[in-house]
This record gives C-alpha cells, sequence and structure tokens, in this order.
C-alpha cells in the first residue's frame, strides 16, 4: 500500500502533462478548456481504481487514455444504431422507428419558424395543444384530447387532478411494471392518491370495485395488461362493466391502454390487440396511451376522452411542466396523417412496415443479407426466426421471420471459445454499431428489423468487427 500511495504521489499534475508534446497537439486542434478538463477526469479515475487494487498506468498509458477521453467529447452520444434483433418496437433503441416520410415532412415544419403557439386565423398568441386534437379526435372518437410527454405523466396528470388525497380502486391483476422497474403503485403513491387493490391477481369481478367503493373514491382505474399475459383460470371486470358502475356512481373511468393502437386496421396481427376508437365508444371517461408503441410515433403521453375531463386536465398548472415541444408534434402530426388511409399507414410508417412483412419477403432478405457476408469472406447461413412487436405489446405473439447467423470457421481461430461474445460486443461498440442476437454461443442477424438500405453498411461493421478479433 504504501509503493501504491508513493506511485500516486508521483502521479504527473495537469501543468507537467499540458508540456507533453502529444497534449500539445491536442491543444492545437481542441480547447484547452476541454484538455484540461478531460486530464482532470481521466486523473480522478485513475486515483479512483487505484484504491480499487487496479495497476497505476505509466505516463504513456496515461497520455493514451487522455486521447481517448477527447475522442470520445467529440463523438456524440445518441447514435444511430442498426437493430438485428427482431424486436421491433425496442424500448431501449428508441422504440418506434422513423420512417424518411415522417423524417422529411416533420422537418419542413421544424425548420426555421412555425406556428406552435400562433393562430394564424386570428393572429394572436393560440395554444399548442390544438395541433394534433383534429387528427386524433376524427382517428379515435374522442370528444377532446391532450398530449403530454409520456403516457406515465398521462397517468400521474390524470391521477393528481382527480384523485389527489382520495381513493383510486384498480385490480391486483393490473398493477403493471413498465420499463425501467416504474410500476403503477408507485405513479399512484407519487400522485398523492390512495390506491384501494381489489380482486386477486389472476381473478377480479365488478363486484369487487362495487364493494369498495366510498364516499372518498374518486376513480376506477383499468389498466392494459400489454407487456404480460394471464392464462388459465382467470377473469376480469369488462370496461363495458365499468363505465356502467362508474356512472352509477357518479364516479370516472379511467384506462391506461399503454400500448396505443389508434383503430382497428387491416393488418391482421393487430386483430386482438385493443384499439382507443373502441375503447372511447363504450363511454368511459378517459383513455391514457404512449405515442411512440403502436402509433408508430414520437414520445408522447396522449389523454382522450370526455371534455369536460379533459378541460379540467387542460386548466392544471402541471400541463405547463408536462407539456410536449415543436419537434414532437411536428413527428406525431406527420405519423397520424398516414392512419387516414391503410396502404399508407402500411407504406410510410416503419412499424406497420415491418410488421406487416411477408415471410417470403423476410427470407428473400436474409438470403441477400447472407449474400454480401459471403462476398466478405464471412461464413454465414439463414435459418428461420422469431421477431416479437416489442414496447410492452402484444406479449407472448411471435412475428415468423428469418435470420442470418454467422457460422464458426474451424480453419481459423473463429472457432476459439468467446468468438461470439467478443463478435456481438465490438458489433455494438463499432463506429457503425449493430445490436444482434446472442444466442448458446451463436451471433444472428433478424431481417425483420432491418431496412435493406442498411445491408451494405451492416455487412462492413461485421466484416470490421470479424477479421480484427
Amino acid at each position: 500500500m504504501k509503493s501504491k500511495m508513493e506511485d500516486l504521489k508521483n502521479l504527473p499534475g495537469i501543468d507537467k502533462l499540458l508540456n507533453f508534446h502529444e497534449i500539445k497537439e491536442l491543444i492545437g486542434v481542441y480547447q484547452v478548456d476541454l484538455v484540461k478538463h478531460v486530464i482532470r477526469n481521466t486523473i480522478a479515475q485513475i486515483r479512483k481504481e487505484a484504491f480499487k487494487s487496479k495497476k497505476i498506468p505509466s505516463v504513456p498509458e496515461i497520455i493514451l487514455q487522455i486521447k481517448k477521453g477527447i475522442k470520445q467529447f467529440n463523438q456524440k452520444s445518441l447514435k444511430n444504431v442498426m437493430n438485428a434483433t427482431g424486436v421491433v418496437v425496442h424500448t431501449n433503441l428508441g422504440r418506434a422507428p422513423f420512417s424518411d416520410d415522417i423524417i422529411s415532412e416533420a422537418a419542413e415544419i421544424l425548420r426555421g419558424y412555425n406556428n406552435l403557439e400562433f393562430d394564424l386565423e386570428k393572429g394572436f398568441r393560440g395554444s399548442r395543444n390544438t395541433h394534433l386534437t383534429r387528427l386524433l379526435t376524427f382517428l379515435t372518437g374522442a370528444e377532446d384530447v391532450l398530449v403530454v410527454n409520456n403516457n406515465a405523466a398521462a397517468i400521474m396528470l390524470i391521477l393528481r387532478t382527480f384523485a389527489k388525497e382520495k381513493e383510486v380502486i384498480v385490480s391486483r391483476g393490473e398493477l403493471i411494471e413498465i420499463g425501467g422497474s416504474f410500476r403503477l403503485p408507485d405513479i399512484m403513491a407519487a400522485s398523492d392518491c390512495k390506491m384501494i387493490e381489489v380482486g386477486t391477481t389472476n381473478k377480479t369481478r365488478i363486484k369487487d370495485y362495487e364493494d369498495h367503493i366510498t364516499n372518498n373514491t374518486a376513480l376506477l382505474l383499468k389498466a392494459h395488461q400489454s407487456n404480460y399475459i394471464i392464462q388459465g383460470f382467470t377473469q376480469e371486470a369488462s370496461l363495458a362493466e365499468l363505465v356502467t358502475l362508474g356512472k352509477q356512481h357518479g364516479i370516472p373511468v379511467v384506462y391506461d391502454m399503454g400500448s396505443g393502437l389508434l383503430r382497428k386496421t387491416s393488418i391482421d396481427v393487430f386483430r386482438d390487440e385493443p384499439d382507443v376508437k373502441q375503447t372511447l365508444a363504450t363511454g368511459i371517461g378517459l383513455v391514457c396511451f404512449s405515442g411512440d408503441k403502436l402509433l408508430g410515433g414520437a414520445q408522447a403521453g396522449i389523454i382522450a376522452g370526455n371534455k369536460e375531463l379533459v378541460a379540467i386536465l387542460k386548466r392544471e398548472p402541471m400541463v405547463r411542466a408536462l407539456r410536449v415541444g415543436k419537434t414532437t408534434l411536428a413527428i406525431m402530426e406527420a405519423a397520424m396523417f398516414y392512419y387516414l388511409d391503410d396502404k399508407e399507414l402500411v407504406k410510410k410508417n416503419m412499424l406497420f412496415s415491418m410488421m406487416t412483412t411477408k415471410t417470403k419477403e423476410l427470407k428473400n432478405r436474409a438470403e441477400k443479407l447472407h449474400k454480401i457476408l459471403s462476398d466478405y469472406q464471412i461464413p454465414s447461413i439463414v435459418v428461420e426466426s422469431k421477431g416479437q412487436c416489442g414496447g410492452g405489446a402484444l406479449p407472448g405473439q411471435e412475428i415468423d421471420s428469418f435470420a442470418v447467423r454467422i457460422e464458426k470457421s474451424f480453419e481459423t481461430n473463429k472457432q476459439k471459445s468467446g468468438f461470439a461474445e467478443k463478435l456481438y460486443s465490438g458489433l455494438m461498440t463499432h463506429e457503425s454499431p449493430v445490436v444482434a442476437i446472442l444466442r448458446k454461443g451463436d451471433v444472428y442477424f433478424d431481417v425483420l428489423t432491418i431496412p435493406e438500405a442498411q445491408y451494405d453498411k451492416l455487412a462492413t461493421t461485421v466484416k470490421d468487427v470479424y477479421f480484427e478479433i
């Protein structure tokens, strides 16, 4: 320990490091303040690791770390990623992907100025809340809508507005957890309302709700089980039953749909998924859902339903903190216009394009990717695969697909233990990152989620990593 402490004392300071010619070269290219910042962080990290019994690097090694830190500073953290996982709405990869059509239409609005909060007909200040109202009320049948920054914000706004310090009745079988360990009970607690659990995990009847209604009951809440399935000996109260019960007692019914399919389409894979339009037709008070899942737009939380209830929400001071900006509104409006025509929806929204690709076409695409990899002398094989919708939607429902699997070469060192793991991680850290599938010592690329325009770029990335291992 004494020797290590002495080594730490001998670590070069910032002034000394600034005199090395390699650092002076960096200062000639980058701002001196940036170089000093990276040096401080590098030395601080070395000291921290030294106390964890890690080796103290030499001065040349320290300079290499500084150069690496400078390089990282000059690379954007948010990158375009090639998704080869077969999960269409990948929560960790930005959820719903945007097509060139959506991006170009939104860019036309975002370039320069726009009428975000200006009424062009009246010539004075307007409201950003109006821009999506016409489309959303038509597509869903809602009397009015309000858009906030995500669905968790939507349900929290509803709870705080109508049920602060009051009771909200919810089924035990619907106490959902969404990504990042966010749980409905936690959101309810943060909203300062009292959660009243009724029924059991697998069975909740309408009488369970009725038996727990008191003078302090503010809402009846139903949550869509969008990311899990309860099968077997089950029962749940229907929306129609809840709406009838709510009207009998003068209590609003709220449905947290989560996934957010706007309306029924001709797309068969969504035939059993509840949609907003049919839900609102039950006479329910409010429905809230995400904009970047099955809607195929940007991150947003949409509240739709009774105009009197929505009007109360719009007056809440918290709405200003939860409001969306011009980028979200432009992307959402572009995405929703395609819902006016199913053919346009499938053609111009990547989510629906991927979800409707025929199996034969996917096999042809896999063969094409296999051929490009073969041209680079990378052994691979086309295999059947199973894709998923993802994004907390259509749980348990698989999509027939095809994938390209990298084959182990027994004539080189590619058969060595750990090769697949190195390839998988190397693809993710490449300057053109690819997130593939690592399964039982093999790497797969599911073509369901890889646009053909990316095949050459993907193959080049694979080549770079494959021949470096």
